[in-house]
């Protein structure tokens, strides 16, 4: 599909007119409806797919917000903003933007009370135990590596993953009906089943801006001209193999690709269509889903040398992208008793390889170098008798010999285990979301959100759930404030 401009003395006739046109029905495109809204513009949605909820209504819809939210104080944590900019700062690397995690770390409390406002609920309690999300109708869980080093040697842990008030994995659709809900009262006009195509701009060159859009819907296209602007909510490109195998071909094999099939970057290329500029898409998300049940956080990874290479009570999107770039094979070492409830509990998948009654029998069944497995074992529980991981420091809370009987299973990428990705890359945006031109400046009459834009999430091994559908909607936010102050053309 092209996606080069389209001149707005072109068009003959305009099937559509508004102040804003949001491309996208996700949260983040909800959530720029309403906010564009209620600055006092008149909106326009279209969507590709046949109903809201994009990829937001596939996940758990964990949003994570810190800094003293209500539902924080309210069970008793008492976290600072600068906490959650350090930890978020950190945890993103290099590739953290400073001006969106300050904004994003002091308006989290701000960002949960409007949701609420919203009528999403959201209940006064925590999930004490590790887990990768909420089945009950608890809110508050620890969803990065909070308190994994070495991030909790730098910043006081707090939870900050805030899951709906809903029973169950029912957190994403039950967000985006609410946010449905919400754009109809408002009386935004919805366009399903309407694939945009192109931007439309009122000239080439460096004084273009963007004012409307070429949509395909029943078969024909259609001018929709946005008087201050569009907004590009359309999601990332984990569904589009030519771009992921271009710019992250690391989610290609043995993997399996998390998003909605309408995630193919069509966004992002319309935004690069007209000067905008793309960062960070070679990262991504990238998870070893190992826990639940969590006593399998007391067994250690291993790699093809037999060595271990990450702290096992991290996160575990950090565990897959650390797992990946290991020499194959990669193994969980355990006690069959930590081995648990690991059939029915667990979303791993990864095959039982070995079991010993003793470790030679364990090491004959696993191809791994000789005497490599039986040395880090006796190191590792040296460091357990001692109680300080000495190579790693996983928290002392998690160490425990490994003894016989043990049982191992393959977690190499290919053997079965089921390692979900999705991407971080996009458009360059301003804090309110304002795409950024490959040349200096912003593109006059374009905004973008949630995964289209490059957000707050910018690493695989920093991720934290919950921060994409609480920067969907945080980005999303800004973004419709922030055209419907825009200059009408």
């Amino acid at each position: 599909m092209s996606f080069v401009p389209m001149l707005e003395s072109d068009v003959t006739s305009w099937s559509d007119e508004s102040d804003v046109v949001v491309v996208g029905f996700g949260g983040a495109g909800a959530c720029a409806a309403i906010a564009a809204s209620d600055a006092g513009a008149s909106v326009v949605i279209v969507e590709a797919a046949s109903a809201s909820g994009g990829s937001t209504a596939l996940s758990s819809a964990e949003i994570y917000l810190g800094g003293g939210t209500k539902i924080q104080k309210a069970v008793g944590y008492d976290d600072s903003v600068e906490d959650v900019y350090g930890y978020l700062m950190d945890s993103n690397g290099p590739q953290a933007d400073p001006k969106k995690v300050r904004a994003y770390a002091e308006g989290g409390a701000e960002h949960l009370d409007w949701l609420i406002s919203l009528g999403v609920p959201f209940k006064p309690s925590e999930l004490k135990e590790r887990a990768m999300m909420v089945l009950t109708d608890d809110c508050l869980l620890y969803t990065g590596s909070e308190k994994a080093w070495p991030y909790s040697t730098r910043y006081k842990p707090a939870p900050r993953g805030h899951n709906l008030e809903v029973e169950g994995d029912n957190g994403g659709p039950l967000l985006t009906q609410i946010l449905l809900q919400q754009v109809k009262q408002r009386g935004v006009s919805i366009h399903y089943e309407t694939r945009a195509l192109r931007l439309i701009v009122n000239c080439y060159g460096p004084q273009q801006r963007v004012v409307g859009l070429v949509v395909r819907q029943d078969m024909q296209e259609h001018y929709f001209r946005a008087k201050k602007g569009v907004v590009l909510c359309a999601g990332g490109f984990i569904m589009n193999e030519e771009m992921v195998r271009e710019y992250c071909p690391q989610f290609l094999d043995n993997k399996t690709q998390i998003g909605n099939p309408n995630d193919t970057g069509s966004g992002i290329q319309m935004g690069l269509s007209v000067g905008g500029r793309a960062i960070n898409m070679h990262e991504g998300f990238l998870s070893l889903p190992f826990y639940p049940p969590a006593t399998l956080t007391f067994g250690i990874f291993v790699n093809g040398q037999g060595q271990r290479f990450v702290n096992e009570d991290a996160y575990h999107g950090r565990i897959g992208s650390f797992l990946v770039n290991q020499s194959y094979p990669v193994y969980l070492i355990l006690n069959v008793a930590d081995y648990g409830n690991y059939e029915t509990e667990s979303w791993l998948q990864a095959p039982v390889v070995a079991t010993g009654e003793t470790l030679d029998e364990l090491v004959s069944e696993l191809k791994l170098p000789a005497g490599q497995l039986e040395q880090t074992l006796k190191r590792f529980n040296q460091d357990v008798a001692e109680g300080t991981d000495t190579l790693f420091h996983k928290d002392a809370s998690w160490l425990k010999a490994i003894e016989a009987p043990f049982v191992a299973l393959d977690c190499t990428p290919g053997a079965g285990a089921f390692f979900p990705c999705f991407t971080l890359g996009g458009l360059d945006t301003t804090v309110e979301g304002a795409v950024c031109s490959v040349h200096e400046g912003v593109i006059p009459g374009l905004y973008a959100a949630g995964r289209t834009a490059c957000g707050v999430p910018r690493r695989g091994d920093g991720y934290a759930s919950g921060s994409s559908v609480g920067d969907a909607t945080f980005s999303g936010r800004m973004a419709g404030c922030s055209i419907a102050i825009e200059e009408q053309v």
